[in-house]
């Protein structure tokens, strides 16, 4: 690049996001994947042949309906969403994250959350030029509530995000905690249950005793990751507000035609998501047993555990083919830590296989 290329760059564009670095997706092409929560088992056949034949014939090019109604009827009825609330559909749950900050932001403002959290609450709010303010949680990984609420005192977020089951240590905050927090918040609390399938607890039915509470979902946990769509609930008039900041048309329409149809199959997506809590109840048994392993509850379908040399065991997984998260350095809470998403049974024994191959390699004599 040009000298002068340059400074017109450092000119125009932000210095905050000049100093930041783009999302990176390691490529994992010809290894077993493991390292981003996704759904390791593809759609049915006969699934597969239905979504073919609809999205042959879809309207592409057309704008999609905004509104999405077949889509939120389905999500209505499959999730139990009453007519009395709203729901707000994007472009994957980020999307949502994003048009809910920038919603609330004003100059001064704070975002509030627990920490370690999804590190995407952090990024859009610091975008949308909020203040991004983390709580950290007891060293179990329990949310300690009585720092919290002071920080709530402190700050007076307009928005608090908590991730039910949290991500990415996988336990269920308390349920009498979070109300506490819902209650006691001067603003909007988020609950992102983007790992619901697997928790079987939700918020979900109690919108109607809190006026401030949005819950959040994805389908991408449910396995249909690749079309990105995400959704919000909460009372009519938040989801108005929030559509006001929504990009038009930003749930395009083959994603609209795959949902609504994937919708109408939920048993089976639902009978996959009990296959994975059985081969997550596995792995942690698997991985428990390790001398010098500790093993973290979780409700999600990912295991935290802490491992000695974290990113040389991650690294000669690497080299064995096997991709999962390291995140040792992303929060000091994380010390040491690994995060191993639930695969097939056949890739969570290679994962496993990988796993103390590259243990016993960091540690020699051990």
């Amino acid at each position: 690049m040009s000298a002068g290329s340059e400074k017109v760059i450092r000119e125009v564009i932000r210095e905050d996001i000049r100093g930041r670095t783009a999302y990176h997706v390691p490529q994992a092409e010809g290894m077993v994947k493991l390292d981003a929560m996704e759904n390791p088992y593809p759609l049915p056949e006969a699934l597969r042949r239905e979504i073919a034949e609809a999205v042959a014939s879809a309207r592409i090019n057309r704008y999609p309906d905004p509104k999405a109604p077949a889509l939120v009827k389905r999500l209505r009825e499959v999730m139990g969403i009453g007519p009395e609330y709203g729901v707000l559909l994007g472009n994957g749950s980020d999307e949502i994250i994003h048009m809910i900050m920038q919603s609330v932001a004003r100059p001064g403002a704070v975002a509030l959350w627990p920490q370690p959290n999804f590190f995407m609450f952090g990024l859009y709010a610091q975008l949308a030029g909020l203040r991004d303010v983390g709580v950290p949680l007891r060293a179990d990984f329990t949310l300690d509530t009585g720092p919290f609420l002071r920080a709530m005192r402190e700050h007076r977020p307009p928005v608090v995000f908590i991730a039910y089951p949290n991500n990415p240590t996988g336990n269920l905050f308390s349920e009498d905690a979070i109300a506490e927090i819902i209650t006691a918040a001067p603003g909007l609390v988020v609950v992102d249950e983007a790992y619901h399938a697997f928790a079987r607890k939700t918020f979900m039915t109690r919108i109607a005793e809190f006026p401030n509470l949005v819950v959040m979902r994805t389908l991408s946990k449910l396995g249909l990751a690749g079309i990105r769509l995400g959704y919000a609930v909460a009372h009519p008039e938040w989801i108005g507000e929030f559509d006001k900041v929504r990009s038009p048309y930003n749930v395009n329409v083959l994603t609209q035609i795959v949902a609504e149809l994937a919708l109408a199959h939920y048993d089976a997506f639902d009978a996959r998501a009990r296959e994975i809590i059985a081969e997550r109840e596995r792995l942690t048994g698997e991985l428990g047993k390790v001398r010098g392993v500790t093993v973290f509850p979780s409700e999600a379908n990912f295991v935290l555990a802490r491992v000695p040399e974290a990113t040389r065991v991650f690294e000669g997984m690497k080299r064995r083919d096997v991709l999962i998260r390291n995140l040792h350095g992303s929060f000091p809470l994380l010390d040491q830590c690994l995060r191993f998403t639930v695969g097939t049974p056949e890739e969570n024994r290679r994962s496993f296989a990988a796993f103390a191959e590259a243990l016993a390699e960091a540690l020699p004599g051990r």
